[in-house]
C-alpha cells in the first residue's frame, strides 16, 4: 500500500500544492467562502475559549440553533484540525486529506475484493481525480467529499465481514457509518446506506469465486451489518437529535414544495457528454446549461472510459463477472437517478424511499456511479495489461474519438447546445464553441495515447510494468488537465475577510444591533460582506446572511423568500433590531429616514460600500404593557400593518405557556420603560429595565424564539413563549427589573450521551472482533 499512498499523495498535491504556502482553498462562488468559514471560525473560537460547542448562532437571520440548524462539520473529526491550526488552513487541508483518502480507500477496497496492484492503483486514481470527487472543492462541498471518501472504505468493511467473516470489520463499519452521519450530509448518507445495503445483499447471497455462503451465515452477517448501521446512526445522535426537532421549524418543513423542486439540479441528459467532453456545457462561468449554475465537473476521464469499457471484453470468462455485473447495474441505477425528471425512474425512489422528498439535486448520487466506473476501469486495466483487449476495441475508440472531434469542429455540438439552451444564453453558447472544439481534440489525444501504449505493449516494445505505470500516469494527467481548473485558491482568511472602517464602526456599538446588507450595484465577483457571512466573522449581527436552513418563520416575517420588500416595513425593521443599512450605492432613493455614517469605503471584497444609520430607534428589546394570544396568520397580518405599534402589545402564539390579558378591546399607550443589555454573548443575554415592570407586561426580545430558551427574572424562573410571530417573549411579574435569557438544548445533551455510548460500543466491537479473529480455533 506504500507505493499506492505515495502515488495518491503526489496526485493530490498536484492539485493542492498551493496549500503548502498557506493559500486558502476557496473561490468567490464557494459555499466555504460565502458562509462556511464564518460558521467554522465561530465554532472554533467558541470551543477554544469556552471548551464547548456553541448552541446558538445570533449573527444570521435573527438567530438560530447552531447544532439543530446545521452549520457544517461541527462534530466530524475535521473540527480537531481547527483546534490546532487557523480555521482557513484547517478547512483547506480537510479537503486535501479527503481527496487523498478517497483514492487510498478505493485502492484498499479494490485490492480487498481481489484485484491486483496496478488495476487497484488506476481505480483509486479514477475515483479520487474524477470530476465528481476532485471538483467538489470548487463549490466547497466538503460534506459530500467526506462521505464520498468514506464510501469505498465502508464497502471494504462489508466485504471483509460478509465474505471473509472478519468480526473486527463490524465495529469498523459502525464507526465509518458514524463518520458519514457526522459529515453531516444527510443526502449522501442516504445514498451511501442504499448502495451499501444493496452491496451487502449481493455479498451475502451471490455465488462469488465459486463460493456461496450458507443461508444462516449470510443472514447472521447481514444482521451484523444492520447492527453496524444502527450503531453508526447512534453515533450521529449528537447532531441529528437536535436536527429532528428542528425539521418542523425549518424552511423545508413538510419536504420540498413539489416533485419539480425535488428534481431541480438533476443531470440534464445532454450534459452526459461532459463525461467525455467536459467543455461541452461550458466550464464554471462559461456554463450555459439548464441548471443555471455548475461549479463542479462531470468529467469522468477519457482514459478511464476507455479502460472501463475494456472491463466488458471477455466478461463471461471473468471470475469476477458477478461483481462487474453488480457494479454495472449500480452505475445504471445511479445514472437514471441522477437524471431526475428526465426519465420516469426517479418517481420510484421519490415515492417509496423515506427522506427523498426533503432533498433536491439528485445528480449528487453519481459518486456511486463514479466508484462503479472506477471499479470497471480497474478491471479494464487488468485486461489491458494481460493483452486481452482486442485491436477492434481500441480502434473503435479511436474512430469514435475522431468522429467526436470532427463533429465538434463543424459545430454540431454547438448546434445541439443552441437547441436546448435558454435563448438569453445563446451568445454564451457561441462563445464556448472554441473551447468545445479544442476540448474534443484534447479528448481525442487521450484516446490515442492509450492506443499507442497498447501498440507498444502488444509488440513487445515496453514491459508490462512500464505499461502499467504509464497507464496510471495517463489516467492522472488526463483528469488533472481538467480538474486543476476547479482548484482555485485565495489569500488567507485574514486578507479576504479583513476589517474596514465600516466594520469597525459597527463593532463600536454598545448595544446589540443588526445591519441589513444588500447589494444594489452588481460587481464582477460576489461581495461576501453584502451577500455572505463575512460580518459574522467580526461578530456583527446580520438581518439576513447566507445559510439555507434558517428558521422558516423568520423568512416569512422578513420576506426573505419573496419579492414584496416587506423587510423595509418600519415594523419589520423594528422587530428585527435593524439599525443600519450597508450597501454599495452612495444614495438610497427607495429608503427614507437614514443618515450616511461611513463611506465610501473599499472592503476586502473589492467593493465600495456605504453604511447608513436608520433615524428610528429599533432597540434589541422592549417592554409592552399588555400581552394577547392570536393565531399565526392574524399575528403576521397585524405586525405587517403599518398602523400597529409593536410597543403596545406582545402578540403570543396560541400555544405559548404565558398568561395574557382577556377581552382586550383597545391597546394601552406604550410604556416609557427602556431596556439596557448589560451582557450579550451567543445564547446568553442579561437585560435590565429602567423601571419596575407594571402588572401584565411582557418583554419582547429581537432574537428568534426556539424551544430551549429559558428565562430568569430577578433570579426566579419565568415563562417564555413565541411572540410577534418569531421573537422571544417573556412574561414579566410585577416589579421585574432584571431578565436573564439562556439558550439550552436538551436534545443535544441527550444526543451527546448516546453518541459517546455508541462510539465506545463501536470501538469495543472493533477490539473484541480483533481478539476473536486472532484467537486460535479449538
Amino acid at each position: 500500500m506504500g507505493w499506492a499512498a505515495l502515488v495518491y499523495a503526489w496526485a493530490t498535491l498536484s492539485l493542492g500544492y498551493a496549500a503548502l504556502w498557506g493559500r486558502f482553498l476557496v473561490n468567490p462562488h464557494s459555499d466555504q467562502y460565502i458562509a462556511g468559514y464564518g460558521f467554522r471560525e465561530f465554532a472554533a473560537a467558541t470551543l477554544r475559549t469556552t471548551g464547548h460547542f456553541p448552541l446558538w448562532n445570533p449573527y444570521l437571520f435573527g438567530g438560530m440553533p447552531y447544532i439543530a440548524a446545521m452549520h457544517g462539520d461541527i462534530f466530524y473529526p475535521t473540527f480537531l484540525l481547527r483546534m490546532i491550526m487557523p480555521t482557513d488552513v484547517a478547512m483547506t487541508w480537510g479537503f486535501i486529506i479527503h481527496i487523498f483518502l478517497a483514492g487510498l480507500f478505493t485502492y484498499v477496497f479494490l485490492r480487498g475484493i481481489g484485484y491486483a496492484f496496478f488495476g487497484a492503483l488506476v481505480g483509486g486514481l479514477a475515483y479520487m481525480m474524477s470530476g465528481q470527487i476532485a471538483s467538489s472543492v470548487s463549490p466547497g462541498h466538503d460534506g459530500k467529499l467526506f462521505v464520498s471518501a468514506l464510501f469505498p472504505l465502508a464497502l471494504w468493511m462489508l466485504h471483509r465481514g460478509i465474505r471473509e467473516g472478519k468480526n473486527w470489520s463490524w465495529g469498523a463499519f459502525a464507526l465509518i457509518i458514524g463518520l458519514c452521519v457526522l459529515s453531516p450530509h444527510p443526502q449522501l448518507l442516504q445514498y451511501t446506506l442504499l448502495a451499501s445495503g444493496a452491496y451487502a445483499l449481493f455479498l451475502a447471497f451471490a455465488t462469488l469465486d465459486g463460493v456461496k455462503l450458507p443461508r444462516t451465515i449470510a443472514v447472521r452477517r447481514l444482521g451484523a451489518a444492520l447492527a453496524g448501521v444502527i450503531i453508526g446512526l447512534a453515533i450521529g445522535a449528537v447532531q441529528y437529535f437536535p436536527v429532528r426537532e428542528y425539521v418542523k421549524w425549518s424552511p423545508r418543513a413538510g419536504g420540498l414544495a413539489d416533485y419539480r423542486a425535488a428534481t431541480s439540479y438533476a443531470w440534464p441528459p445532454e450534459e452526459l457528454l461532459n463525461a467525455y467532453l467536459p467543455q461541452f456545457s461550458g466550464m464554471l462561468n462559461n456554463y450555459w446549461g439548464r441548471n443555471g449554475i455548475h461549479l463542479h465537473s462531470d468529467y469522468v476521464g477519457v482514459v478511464v472510459l476507455v479502460l472501463a469499457g475494456a472491463a466488458f471484453v471477455g466478461l463471461r470468462a471473468d471470475p469476477k463477472r458477478k461483481h462487474l455485473i453488480f457494479w454495472s447495474v449500480a452505475l445504471v441505477v445511479s445514472l437514471l437517478w441522477s437524471l431526475g425528471s428526465a426519465t420516469p425512474f426517479y418517481r420510484i425512489p421519490y415515492a417509496i424511499i423515506p427522506g427523498t422528498k426533503y432533498f433536491r439535486a439528485p445528480a449528487t448520487i453519481f459518486f456511486v456511479g463514479t466508484l462503479a466506473i472506477a471499479l470497471l476501469a480497474c478491471a479494464g486495466t487488468e485486461r489491458f495489461l494481460q493483452l486481452r483487449v482486442s485491436r477492434n476495441y481500441m480502434f473503435g475508440w479511436a474512430v469514435a474519438g475522431i468522429g467526436i472531434a470532427v463533429l465538434a469542429s463543424v459545430g454540431a455540438f454547438t448546434s445541439l447546445a443552441e437547441s436546448v439552451a435558454d435563448e438569453r444564453l445563446l451568445d454564451q453558447v457561441q462563445a464556448n464553441n472554441a473551447a468545445v472544439v479544442l476540448g474534443a481534440w484534447r479528448s481525442l489525444a487521450f484516446v490515442l495515447l492509450p492506443l499507442g501504449l497498447w501498440f507498444a505493449l502488444t509488440r513487445g516494445k515496453i514491459s508490462g510494468t512500464v505499461a502499467a505505470w504509464s497507464l496510471a500516469l495517463l489516467v492522472a494527467v488526463d483528469l488533472w488537465t481538467v480538474e486543476r481548473i476547479y482548484w482555485m485558491f485565495s489569500p488567507s482568511a485574514k486578507v479576504i475577510y479583513a476589517s474596514d472602517p465600516v466594520v469597525e464602526s459597527l463593532k463600536r456599538e454598545s448595544q446589540p444591533v443588526r445591519v441589513l446588507p444588500f447589494q444594489v450595484r452588481r460587481t464582477a465577483e460576489p461581495d461576501v460582506f453584502l451577500g455572505g457571512d463575512a460580518l459574522m466573522t467580526h461578530r456583527i449581527r446580520n438581518v439576513w446572511g447566507y445559510h439555507g436552513n434558517q428558521l422558516g418563520r423568520y423568512n416569512e416575517l422578513t420576506g426573505f423568500s419573496s419579492e414584496d420588500n416587506r423587510i423595509f416595513s418600519p415594523n419589520v425593521l423594528r422587530l428585527t433590531n435593524t439599525k443600519y443599512f450597508l450597501t454599495n450605492i452612495p444614495e438610497l432613493p427607495f429608503v427614507g429616514h437614514t443618515t450616511l455614517v461611513q463611506g465610501p469605503v473599499r472592503n476586502a471584497s473589492g467593493d465600495t460600500t456605504y453604511l447608513y444609520r436608520l433615524n428610528a430607534e429599533n432597540p434589541y428589546s422592549w417592554v409592552t404593557p399588555v400581552a394577547v394570544k392570536a393565531p399565526d396568520d392574524q399575528v403576521l397580518a397585524t405586525i405587517l400593518n403599518s398602523r400597529f405599534d409593536v410597543n403596545r402589545a406582545a402578540l403570543f402564539d396560541t400555544s405559548a405557556n404565558v398568561t395574557v390579558a382577556q377581552g382586550v378591546q383597545s391597546l394601552p399607550a406604550p410604556l416609557t420603560i427602556t431596556t439596557t443589555v448589560w451582557h450579550y454573548e451567543p445564547g446568553n443575554v442579561r437585560i435590565d429595565l429602567s423601571a419596575p415592570a407594571p402588572p401584565g407586561s411582557s418583554l419582547v426580545v429581537s432574537e428568534n424564539y426556539y424551544p430551549g430558551w429559558i428565562a430568569a427574572v430577578d433570579g426566579k424562573p419565568a415563562r417564555v413563549g413565541r411572540t410577534d410571530y418569531t421573537l422571544i417573549g417573556v412574561e414579566l411579574p410585577t416589579g421585574a427589573r432584571s431578565i436573564q435569557l439562556t439558550f439550552t438544548s436538551p436534545s443535544y445533551q441527550r444526543g451527546k450521551t448516546i453518541t459517546w455510548f455508541a462510539i465506545v460500543l463501536g470501538f469495543l466491537l472493533l477490539g473484541a472482533g480483533f481478539w476473536g479473529d486472532r484467537r486460535p480455533l479449538a
